[in-house]
């Protein structure tokens, strides 16, 4: 069994051309803002375009064709900053520039408003971004945080408390640690009672699997974490038996209710409220010529972040090409080069 994690990519990845299907909203995910005659200055300038700002990423297509597009997580996001750019609908004007990392491979956009005097490009962004970043305690695995304060949970916003389990052993050490569970409707907390700062928060969205297995203090809860952060496996024991049933049974029906409309705590708001996504979506015109379903496209060697480049490298003949090719950078190998792109 996969965990939610393993299986979201929107906040993740950064996708190139992606399918209209994956344009769309997954649960949880909500649009907060949409800014037309945007320029993808750096992939396709001269394109006017709409930028969607949700709470998990932005996406970008061109107005003309839908199918170009790019969608680029939150997560991935390393640098934003505003610089001047030459664009072919505004000429020298100042952009939005977004520094990258996915798969490790930077890739950097570059994004204009065509109508002047709009911040909204700018303030939009980086503050859902800035948003995303200070809220990771709903989506990440923390150990040993500020999570207890006069031995009550500090709650998150829109974060309720279901249940307090007193009597809760943390099975982590070889004579185990007695403790304090909570769980929320995001959330599982577990604190030390002599030690506050010894505790673990698992947030629903990092949990693989909930189950009773045995162990050599007899049967116990056993939480397994996502692949994406190492696949962790907690034990905890929980007297007596019923009292251990309970507590499986009510974490798992949080989890599946959390699983149908995830938290995931990004809360911004515009004063102006966006159209709904289907409202903005554009239907593509069907093509005349056939896809092949596998064919790898190369939308994203475009957007290669290559440092401060200003001029082409002085050619050099390469022999397993045959051909005069421009200088490599350095640290970078034609075989590797074709790693990237299979």
């Amino acid at each position: 069994m996969a965990s939610m994690l393993d299986v979201l990519w929107e906040d993740r990845d950064v996708r190139f051309d992606i399918t209209a299907q994956q344009m769309k909203m997954r649960p949880g995910e909500v649009l907060i803002d949409c800014l037309d005659s945007i320029e993808d200055t750096k992939g396709n300038n001269g394109d006017r375009g709409r930028l969607l700002v949700t709470n998990l990423r932005i996406i970008w297509h061109s107005l003309a064709l839908p199918r170009v597009n790019l969608s680029v997580g939150y997560n991935s996001i390393i640098n934003i900053t505003t610089r001047t750019a030459n664009s072919k609908l505004r000429g020298q004007t100042e952009a939005l520039y977004i520094l990258t990392k996915s798969n490790n491979t930077r890739f950097e956009f570059i994004f204009t408003n065509v109508v002047p005097g709009s911040p909204r490009l700018f303030t939009s962004v980086i503050a859902v971004h800035r948003a995303y970043e200070t809220s990771k305690m709903y989506r990440d695995l923390k150990l040993r945080g500020a999570l207890i304060q006069n031995k009550q949970l500090r709650l998150l916003p829109r974060e309720e408390v279901y249940d307090k389990i007193n009597g809760v052993w943390n099975l982590s050490s070889d004579q185990g640690n007695l403790g304090t569970f909570f769980i929320t409707n995001v959330r599982i907390v577990w604190h030390a009672n002599m030690n506050e700062s010894f505790n673990v928060s698992i947030p629903y969205l990092q949990i693989r699997s909930i189950r009773i297995r045995d162990s050599k203090f007899g049967l116990a809860l056993v939480i397994e974490s996502s692949q994406q952060t190492g696949g962790y496996v907690l034990g905890f024991k929980i007297d007596p038996m019923d009292k251990l049933q309970d507590a499986v049974k009510e974490i798992n029906s949080l989890h599946k209710v959390y699983s149908a409309n995830p938290i995931f705590g990004v809360d911004y708001e515009m004063e102006e409220k966006p159209q709904p996504l289907e409202e903005l979506t554009v239907d593509q015109p069907p093509d005349d010529v056939e896809i092949e379903p596998d064919e790898q496209t190369d939308a994203f060697t475009a957007y290669f972040a290559d440092g401060n480049k200003q001029q082409d490298r002085e050619p050099m003949f390469s022999e397993e090409l045959g051909i005069a090719v421009e200088k490599l950078k350095e640290g970078f190998t034609l075989q590797g080069l074709w790693e990237v792109m299979g």
